[in-house]
């Protein structure tokens, strides 16, 4: 009993302590954070003039996309990382063979005007890009031409395709257009349509009115769709104002004109940094620069050797041709796949820029320095110089310019060959004419991956694999890629590619251009992810707002 008693006396004493101890101390307040709310106007100045407001209509003009962004939807849409997930469809599947694909439309997908999205709204949408009167490129129009549709019922789809073909996904991303508005339409009168300059869509935002000044047009308005199938946007209003330059935008913004500006040019973007209320948001675009190497041309067989072709990775100063020549608006590449994507490995090996470790490389493959101390080096009495194609604008001719120079340094001897880009392209690279050029792939608005056309050895005779580089196991990985739709396998075997890429480097990945986007700091929650197109920097604009609401707060607080 004494026993318990010492117990209960050692527990009333420190409940006693604790309660002193908490009196001591003060109310306790918990911090009341702010939360988005409804409401509020967003103004951005556009770089361009408004064509039509038709996503059938829209593939050359970049200010139309970013408008159309907004106010159509698509069945399939893609993630900040190129991941393919549902919009329009309400789920999506495919065989295992990867040759039919079927998709069930949201039962809430409702046109602007409140009638329902369904089957036939697809079907006429992909007759109508296949037709003359779209501005979808031929190769788009052609692939359509061979798919198989079946409309299953008002809200499923079946798509049969001749062969598995996993980027099929990035074809079904297309603006859905309602049927029952355009096909009374004659296809040759579809150019001039009103419906162009009066959208109805079934995206986040739905048309309101253009703004007009003397007779033209310099915005338009649209406003949130509250029967939107997704989360509805927390911002009331989007306004479009249309600019010709980027330097005329940014003086709308410093005239409190527009919130925002769509491109802010490496020429502003000091400028762009300096306003105390811009926000800027970079990130990276679907181009990679690249030096090609013709692998199959007699005149320079040296560049078949991975020795060389690495000395000349380890010669070159990348990182310069960023800094000095692209104001820093670029960032490294490493591989052939873009970074940001799914499908890229982040562990391939980043070759360093180290003259000396290029010297000795080339020591170790046989080449010599000339007993005159002469810059160029012999192996087998053949000197080591080959000649570099790239386009004539200043910024590439600058650029191969430092090349040229980096080369030397290593005791390579390069010979320049400015082009405009077109004949680079059709007089070079396609006719492999060519012993190495200064390049810039471009992969706009096709999220998957699929270097497939660049790099397999089927395509090294009329296709794109300009380098006409010969590696079976390469081509066999990026075989399969294409075929599975495993995403978990295709990751592995992509890896793969990527690995033997950086071991072999048929050609040298220099880097990959950014895009930046001035937004004013009263936009909170804005997120910019890698783009596959510029109108991608709506991705999360149902996510922005410019009121916010605390917890105690009876009504919201607009920000200034």
């Amino acid at each position: 009993m004494k026993r318990l008693r010492w117990q209960i006396l050692v527990v009333v004493i420190t409940l006693a302590l604790v309660g002193v101890l908490l009196l001591s101390q003060g109310p306790v307040i918990a911090p009341i954070l702010p939360q988005a709310a409804s409401g509020g106007a967003y103004t951005e100045g556009l770089v361009g003039a408004m064509g039509r407001l038709n996503p059938a209509l829209d593939w050359n003009n970049s200010a139309d996309r970013d408008v159309n962004r907004l106010i159509y939807s698509g069945v399939m849409r893609f993630d900040s990382r190129g991941m393919p997930e549902p919009d329009l469809a309400e789920s999506w599947g495919t065989t295992a063979d990867g040759t039919i694909y079927n998709f069930s439309l949201r039962p809430n997908a409702v046109w602007h005007d409140g009638a329902p999205v369904t089957s036939d709204d697809v079907i006429f949408t992909i007759e109508l890009i296949k037709s003359p009167a779209s501005f979808y490129p031929q190769d788009i129009k052609e692939m359509w031409g061979k798919v198989d549709i079946i409309r299953l019922n008002d809200r499923d789809l079946q798509f049969k395709i001749p062969e598995p073909y996993a980027p099929f996904l990035d074809y079904m991303t297309f603006g859905v257009l309602p049927k029952h508005l355009i096909e009374s339409i004659p296809l040759d009168q579809l150019l001039n349509a009103d419906f162009n300059l009066k959208p109805v869509g079934s995206g986040p935002y739905k048309f309101d009115h253009l703004l007009i000044d003397n007779g033209q047009i310099v915005g338009v308005t649209l406003v949130r769709n509250d029967a939107y199938y997704f989360s509805k946007p927390f911002i009331d209003q989007v306004i479009f104002k249309y600019y010709p330059t980027s330097a005329d935008a940014m003086d709308a913004f410093r005239a409190g004109e527009v919130a925002g500006v769509s491109r802010v040019t490496p020429d502003l973007l000091a400028d762009a940094l300096a306003e105390p209320t811009l926000s800027v948001h970079t990130t990276r675009l679907p181009q990679m620069g690249f030096v090609l190497f013709n692998l199959n041309n007699p005149e320079v067989p040296f560049l078949q050797e991975t020795k060389v072709r690495r000395a000349l990775m380890l010669g070159l100063n990348r990182q310069r041709l960023i800094d000095a020549f692209m104001q820093g608006q670029a960032i490294p590449l490493h591989g052939p796949i873009l970074p940001g994507s799914w499908a890229n490995y982040d562990g391939v090996e980043k070759i360093p820029y180290d003259a000396d470790m290029a010297i000795a490389l080339l020591k170790e493959a046989g080449y010599t320095l000339p007993a005159d101390g002469g810059a160029v080096r012999a192996k087998d009495g053949k000197s080591l110089a080959f000649s570099l194609a790239h386009p004539n604008d200043e910024v590439h001719t600058k650029m191969a310019e430092s090349i040229q120079t980096n080369w030397a340094t290593i005791g390579v001897q390069v010979t320049l060959v400015p082009v405009p880009y077109a004949s680079l392209q059709n007089d070079y690279l396609s006719k492999r004419s060519y012993q190495a050029a200064l390049v810039e792939l471009s992969l706009p608005r096709t999220p998957d991956p699929d270097p497939y056309p660049f790099w397999h050895q089927a395509e090294a005779t009329g296709g794109q694999n300009y380098s006409q580089w010969d590696n079976r196991p390469a081509s066999e990985y990026l075989e399969q890629a294409r075929v599975t739709t495993d995403f978990g396998l295709r990751t592995r075997l992509y890896r793969n590619f990527q690995v033997i890429f950086a071991r072999e480097l048929p050609a040298l990945p220099l880097y990959a251009p950014v895009y930046s986007y001035g937004v004013s700091d009263n936009v909170l929650g804005v997120q910019v992810p890698p783009l596959y197109d510029t109108s991608d920097r709506f991705l999360l604009v149902t996510q922005w707002y410019l009121v916010i609401r605390r917890a105690l707060e009876p009504t919201p607080t607009s920000l200034p």
